[in-house]
């Protein structure tokens, strides 16, 4: 029987993915694979959840984004360790391209290392990274029917994160039906409305996230 690139492809990077799990849990280290739209607010919830947890846990954070250096340097000017590794025009970021990044972090020194996954919510739920969890972020901007529209990322999610409540009138935004709408994806998935410029709602969010860091300590 032959196998197909594409699929050869995918059992590389499941392997990979393994030995990376098995490399963070070695030492350790949580790892949290984000996944989100652009202009979600990826970066400034990582900035919110680096500040909430900065004084308990040492974290590093991997950028994925396929423009600039720009959220790279936004993170290390707080005094946080951050790697960009390039998707070259990929939806998402797998694990091979994951462990060439990681390559550069000092694991004996870390708790947690975030993954800002590039792309849209589209594809990234199908790559395994050896990731402890994936928490979706969805903008406020994006409507109440993204859960329906994009299940597989909801579904594969341990956490799902709204962001920029604080512009819920102005887009006519459905709270409830969102809920409910994650919900017929991800019955289990705590969901924690957050406005990650102004602080709102973070503190929720970075308590569960500490809650998984210190149950793999």
């Amino acid at each position: 029987m032959r196998m197909d690139t594409k699929q050869s492809a995918f059992i590389k990077s499941d392997q990979m993915a393994a030995a990376l799990r098995r490399r963070f849990a070695e030492h350790h280290v949580y790892l949290l694979d984000l996944l989100a739209s652009p202009g979600s607010g990826k970066t400034s919830t990582i900035l919110a959840t680096i500040e909430a947890l900065r004084d308990e846990f040492n974290i590093a954070v991997v950028e994925s984004e396929k423009a600039s250096n720009a959220d790279v340097e936004r993170i290390k000017a707080q005094g946080i360790a951050a790697v960009r590794v390039d998707v070259d025009g990929a939806c998402c970021l797998d694990a091979e391209a994951l462990n060439c990044a990681v390559g550069e972090l000092d694991f004996a020194r870390l708790d947690l290392v975030i993954v800002e996954n590039a792309g849209s919510l589209a594809r990234p739920a199908d790559f395994d990274l050896g990731e402890n969890a994936k928490a979706v972020i969805l903008s406020v901007s994006e409507g109440d029917a993204k859960p329906l529209e994009c299940p597989g990322a909801f579904r594969a999610s341990q956490a799902v994160v709204l962001n920029k409540v604080d512009t819920v009138a102005a887009f006519g935004f459905d709270c409830q039906a969102f809920c409910e709408n994650v919900r017929q994806a991800n019955p289990q998935a705590p969901i924690f409305p957050i406005a990650a410029t102004k602080g709102d709602g973070v503190e929720e969010w970075a308590t569960w996230l500490a809650e998984q860091i210190r149950a793999i300590q």
